[in-house]
């Protein structure tokens, strides 16, 4: 059976637009924690403000609290918001903060990436240059601590957001991937049917499979991680970004 032509592209964007934690490095130049340890000196320096409380026990709540997200991550294809998260570990630890310091706390966890920004994968730029001459283009990406207005600012800032016509982030969603719904809403946004999308990631179970089982096709990018699988259903693996034009233009052909 023939298949529909492609009329759309999507984009994961960690570890497919930008290169995940390659800001580590940038912080640890500048003396700065990494953000995981960062973000739980924040919680304690807030919570300290108002009564004392050991580091262990911080960090015992966030330990719990990040075990149940990816939890809910994983089996209910939800991601909780950073205000989600702090509310469950401050439940947990039977404490409560002002609504503007919460607001603050919130805004520095969800703003902590722009501090020192990710790379751009090598070779995305020219690529979203040449597929936005044929396709229309979208991102779908899961949001952990950037949501998607944070991750809307890292692709302005490096010259990226002017290429994509349609963005879904899980924040926004509702669901992350592989739910079928993130799929359908890219295609809803972009005025595409399924089989016309085909969406590009680096995980042959959330991006790859998820893409499949609605009908749309995927191709499976190891540019940063090769996450290769025996069994994974992709229309086929891209390894160099240069070379993702002509494998879009062959899968119109098959």
């Amino acid at each position: 059976m023939l298949k529909a032509p492609v009329r759309a592209v999507t984009f994961d964007l960690w570890d497919c637009i930008f290169i995940d934690d390659s800001d580590e490095p940038k912080r640890a130049a500048a003396g700065e924690k990494p953000k995981p340890e960062a973000r739980r000196d924040l919680l304690h320096t807030f919570l300290a403000r108002h009564a004392p409380i050991p580091r262990e026990t911080v960090d015992l709540a966030c330990d719990i609290t990040d075990a149940a997200y990816r939890k809910v991550w994983h089996d209910q294809c939800v991601t909780w918001t950073v205000r989600d998260r702090l509310d469950v570990v401050l439940t947990g630890l039977g404490r409560t903060l002002p609504d503007g310091e919460l607001a603050e706390l919130v805004k520095l966890h969800e703003e902590m990436e722009l501090d020192f920004r990710p790379d751009p994968v090598p070779g995305v730029h020219a690529a979203l240059a040449a597929l936005k001459e044929k396709y229309k283009l979208g991102v779908v990406s899961d949001a952990i601590f950037s949501p998607g207005r944070v991750l809307r600012e890292l692709l302005a800032g490096e010259g990226l957001v002017d290429y994509f016509d349609a963005f879904v982030f899980s924040d926004e969603c509702g669901r992350s991937k592989p739910a079928p719904a993130v799929f359908v809403a890219a295609a809803e946004r972009l005025a595409v049917s399924l089989d016309e999308l085909v969406h590009i990631g680096d995980r042959p179970y959330n991006d790859v499979e998820g893409a499949d089982r609605v009908g749309a096709r995927a191709v499976l990018l190891t540019v940063v991680k090769d996450r290769s699988a025996a069994d994974c259903p992709a229309a086929a693996v891209c390894d160099h970004y240069s070379k993702l034009p002509s494998i879009l233009e062959d899968l119109d052909k098959r």
